[in-house]
């Protein structure tokens, strides 16, 4: 349950960091967790291909990575 409870928390805080640098309107809370979730996937695989680390836990480089991903995404949605 404590993995779970950290995911969702970063996705929640890499969401709405995300959302400050790249608004996209009002969109609710869960919709802003699913996009720092996804977020964190993407920068995930971005970071492990070019080799710049990975999501270790709830930690600055993992919340680094996980908001990086999460503007990407909002990026490629606006486009």
């Amino acid at each position: 349950m404590k993995i779970i409870s950290w995911i969702i928390a970063l996705g929640l805080i890499a969401g709405f960091m995300a959302k400050l640098f790249m608004p996209l309107g009002r969109i609710g809370i869960i919709k802003t967790t699913f996009l720092g979730l996804a977020g964190a996937l993407m920068g995930e695989c971005i970071s492990s291909l070019f080799g710049w680390g990975s999501i270790t836990g709830f930690n600055f480089p993992s919340l680094l990575i996980s908001v990086l991903g999460a503007i990407i995404l909002i990026y490629i949605y606006i486009i």
